[in-house]
């Protein structure tokens, strides 16, 4: 997978950041994808979850949405050469400085306009060697922590060499089961999600 720039970060905090769009719908960033956003002037790298995507509305939109026999000529022209409005909300579980990854929230967040970029199958498999990211999405607020939790164990097991997966899985299964002892309902839930 190479890194491709997906659009531009209009707010942040320390904990998460939100950044617009407009790509072609097969380009959309996906829930639970590895991105990165820039910070301390390019000294360090923020990593994310993409936890919720939104298209947002617009006069025009409603206007179309309501009109009668839509020609597909006119749909195709407002997703093409109008700005659709995509807002991206993502979850800080990390960040790069140097050659090391840290397992937890960043010391500045990224600041406004800077290019928000997927990580690569290389990034996300170094980024996931410790399983720390997890305990962030377990305490934060997001809703659908759960789903997010699976999503990324997934796609982080995915990037690895076939015959490293079910390693994987199962280390990401016990860590899950460390820190959700006390859960016993939810616990099972996400083992079954992320069964090899």
């Amino acid at each position: 997978m190479i890194t491709v720039t997906i659009g531009r970060l209009t707010r942040s905090t320390t904990t998460d950041y939100v950044f617009a769009c407009k790509v072609p719908e097969p380009e959309v960033p996906t829930f639970g994808a590895f991105v990165k956003a820039p910070s301390q002037r390019g000294q360090t790298d923020v990593l994310g979850l993409i936890y919720n995507i939104a298209f947002a509305d617009d006069m025009l939109v409603r206007q179309l949405a309501a009109a009668e026999n839509l020609p597909e000529e006119i749909v195709q022209d407002n997703r093409q050469n109008r700005q659709v409005p995509i807002e991206v909300s993502v979850l800080s579980i990390g960040y790069r400085s140097g050659d090391s990854y840290i397992h937890a929230l960043p010391p500045q967040p990224p600041v406004t306009l800077d290019r928000i970029s997927t990580c690569d199958s290389s990034e996300i498999c170094d980024f996931t060697k410790r399983l720390d990211f997890l305990r962030l999405i377990l305490n934060s607020p997001v809703p659908m922590g759960d789903e997010l939790i699976a999503t990324s164990v997934l796609s982080a097991a995915a990037c690895r060499p076939v015959e490293e997966r079910e390693r994987f899985l199962r280390e990401a299964g016990r860590e899950l089961a460390r820190l959700m002892g006390r859960d016993l309902a939810r616990l099972e839930n996400l083992l079954r999600r992320i069964r090899p």
